[in-house]
């Protein structure tokens, strides 16, 4: 999908291979959008009945996006198996990026988590509680073949794109460049493919799953990866350890029996255990 949703909330339906489709919950007598408990298993509390409500932002392919009407992608299967252990079903709000980063919609109850590709940082920490790590990034210099370009080096002085509030832009901006904001993946993309920028800053696993189209990897090129050390996880509210704590066994049990693999190799492409082979925090 090509379009930004700008500053709006939606929620979404959510799929994945293992769960099937995942309906959101609708309104109810209770004025927070769900009926019963809003305890769930393990004494984890939940923002509305029955349900784990995830906030994001859309799209951020291969980690979520919508495809054929539906969110589907690597954090959405790994947030449904931590749905399944609640015994609740998973339902996805799409939110700003910086809605959740600051931790202003986990703590307006407007979602229990947020899951969107994010960048583990001791900036972010102040405001949210971070999982374990659930994937090892990196940074890539994704280039149009005929540019001339073949390293970050090369950027000096061309005109870059990166997403904003992303950490991607924030290494360009700490090597000296003025890279111009998009506000999604896409869109970042989408401003190389139209000549709008000369190469972006971009997250690698982003970049591998857009050159799986023959189309894109006859024109564009990864010039560069830069090992940058970035670590994705999942963020809770600040105290929420019971959820975070639910969170962290999902993905050890994920790890421990193949399911992770399985996962990895559907969204993201060849396995490769550097991915998974992040030291948990602490509890």
């Amino acid at each position: 999908m090509k379009t930004t949703f700008g500053r709006r909330t939606r929620i979404l339906a959510a799929t994945t291979a293992t769960a099937g489709l995942v309906l959101v919950a609708g309104c109810s007598s209770d004025g927070n959008g769900g009926s019963g408990t809003k305890t769930a298993a393990g004494g984890v509390e939940v923002v509305k009945a029955g349900q784990l409500t995830t906030c994001t932002h859309l799209p951020y392919p291969p980690f979520q996006s919508e495809i054929d009407g539906k969110v589907q992608g690597f954090d959405v299967s790994l947030i449904d198996l931590v749905a399944d252990d609640l015994g609740v079903q998973q339902a996805i709000v799409d939110q700003p990026f910086e809605n959740f980063k600051t931790g202003g919609s986990l703590n307006a109850g407007q979602c229990d988590l947020a899951a969107a590709g994010m960048t583990i940082t001791d900036e972010r920490k102040k405001n949210v509680d971070f999982s374990d790590p659930y994937f090892e990034a990196t940074q890539a210099v994704l280039v149009d073949k005929k540019s001339g370009i073949s390293s970050f080096a090369g950027l000096k002085g061309k005109k870059v794109g990166a997403q904003a509030q992303t950490t991607g832009e924030d290494y360009a901006k700490s090597k000296g460049l003025d890279p111009v904001s998009f506000e999604s993946s896409d869109a970042v993309i989408n401003g190389l493919r139209t000549g709008q920028v000369q190469a972006v800053v971009i997250d690698y696993p982003v970049v591998q799953g857009w050159l799986k189209d023959k189309a894109n990897a006859a024109a564009f090129e990864v010039a560069e990866q830069i090992n940058t050390g970035e670590q994705y996880g999942f963020t809770v509210k600040k105290g929420n350890t019971k959820l975070r704590q639910a969170i962290n066994k999902a993905i050890a049990d994920a790890k421990a029996d193949g399911t992770y693999k399985k996962l990895y190799e559907q969204w993201i492409g060849p396995y490769d255990e550097s991915a998974a082979s992040a030291s948990p925090s602490a509890s």
